[in-house]
C-alpha cells in the first residue's frame, strides 16, 4: 500500500553546532533536501568542568535557535525530531533544559546513548557512500564525542561511542586555544587511554578503508582542496585522503599554534578554527591505533541517519 510523500525535518543537537536538514520523502523511499540550516552554539562550555551543566545563557541561545529551525520547518510542512548528543545526555541539569526548551517551541527533544548516536551515524554514512558490500571503519569527531563503527557490507558489528571531541577537549587541554608541545602530548595521551580502555572497541579489524563525517574530517578536505585547487569547492562527500596527505596538513595546521593564526588558514571555518587542535589530534590517534592508510568523507552523519531511522520505522512499518 503507497503511503504519501511526507517531509521531516531532522535537527542534530551537537556540542558544537546545530544543524537542521529538511528533506521530502519520495514513494521509493528516496529523499529530496529542500532546506538546510547550521547554527554553530557551544552547549555545557560557559560552566562546570567537562560539559556537566548548560547555563542558562546557554539554553536561551539552544531555544532561539530552535525557535528559528521550527519556523522553517513549519514553512515546509515537515514534522520535527530532534536528536542531543554528548552535551544534553551529560549535563546535570538535562530534564531542566529538555523542559525549558519544549515550554516555547514544542519540540521533545530526544537524548540518545552514545551506541545509539553511533548507529545512527553510520546509517547516514551507508546512505551517503557505496559501502554496503564493504568492510569498513567509520569515524565521526563531534564536538563532546567520537563515535567508531565497524560495519561490514551495511551492518554495524559495533557502534561505540567515546567521550573525547573537539570542544571537550579543547576545555579539558587547550582552555585559551592557544597550543603547546606539552599540551598536545597530554591530549593525545588522553585520546590514547580512552580509546584502549573501550573493550567494545576491537582496533586489530580489516577493512577495506576507513569513512569519516563531520567537521573535523570536513576540514581536513577543504584544506586539502584549497591546496590543491587555490580554493574549497565544498563538496565534499565522497572526497578522500590518504595518511601522507593527513599528516602534512595536520603539521601544517599544528604549526599554528593561536586561533587567529588558524583562521587565516584557507579551508578552516572561522568559528572551528580554534577548536580544531583537538580534533586534529583525536583523528590522528585514531589513524595510528586503527592503521588506517586512507579516509573517504561522508556528507551524511548523525542528522540524515535521523532522516532515515524515520523513514525506515514509519514508511516501511507494516
Amino acid at each position: 500500500m503507497k503511503k504519501n510523500r511526507k517531509r521531516i525535518a531532522a535537527v542534530d543537537m551537537g556540542t558544537n553546532s546545530f544543524h537542521l536538514i529538511i528533506v521530502e520523502v519520495r514513494e521509493d523511499g528516496s529523499i529530496k533536501f529542500l532546506d538546510r540550516e547550521r547554527e554553530f552554539i557551544r552547549l555545557g562550555s560557559e560552566l562546570g568542568e567537562d560539559l556537566s551543566f548548560i547555563s542558562e545563557k546557554e539554553t536561551v541561545r539552544a531555544i532561539s535557535v530552535l525557535q528559528n529551525f521550527l519556523s522553517i520547518a513549519k514553512y515546509h510542512k515537515a514534522e520535527i525530531r530532534a536528536v542531543s548528543t554528548s552535551a544534553v545526555r551529560e549535563a546535570k541539569n538535562k530534564n531542566n533544559f529538555i523542559e525549558e526548551v519544549f515550554k516555547p517551541t514544542g519540540i521533545k527533544v530526544e537524548t540518545i546513548e552514545g551506541a545509539e548516536e553511533a548507529k545512527l551515524i553510520f546509517l547516514g554514512m551507508k546512505n551517503a557512500l557505496p559501502i554496503n558490500d564493504k568492510s569498513v571503519l567509520g569515524i565521526d569527531i563531534g564536538g563532546g564525542s567520537t563515535e567508531f563503527i565497524h560495519g561490514v557490507n551495511g551492518i554495524p558489528i559495533y557502534a561505540e561511542s567515546v567521550k573525547i571531541g573537539a570542544v571537550r577537549l579543547s576545555k579539558k587541554f587547550f582552555p585559551n586555544f592557544i597550543i603547546t608541545e606539552k599540551s598536545i602530548k597530554d591530549c593525545s595521551a588522553y585520546v590514547d587511554k580512552l580509546i584502549k580502555t573501550n573493550q567494545k572497541i576491537d582496533r586489530n579489524i580489516n577493512f577495506d578503508f576507513a569513512v569519516g563525517s563531520s567537521g573535523t574530517v570536513d576540514t581536513i578536505c577543504l584544506v586539502k582542496q584549497s591546496k590543491q585547487l587555490g580554493k574549497a569547492k565544498y563538496k565534499l562527500n565522497g572526497y578522500e585522503f590518504d595518511i601522507n596527505e593527513f599528516n602534512d596538513i595536520y603539521s601544517h595546521i599544528m604549526s599554528h599554534k593561536t586561533t587567529s593564526e588558524r583562521m587565516n588558514i584557507p579551508g578552516i571555518e572561522e568559528k572551528r578554527a580554534d577548536i580544531i587542535p583537538a580534533g586534529l589530534i583525536i583523528l590522528k590517534k585514531a589513524f595510528e591505533l586503527f592503521n588506517i592508510k586512507k579516509m573517504i568523507l561522508s556528507e551524511y552523519a548523525l542528522r540524515e541517519g535521523i532522516v532515515y531511522d524515520v523513514i525506515n520505522k514509519n514508511l516501511y512499518s507494516n
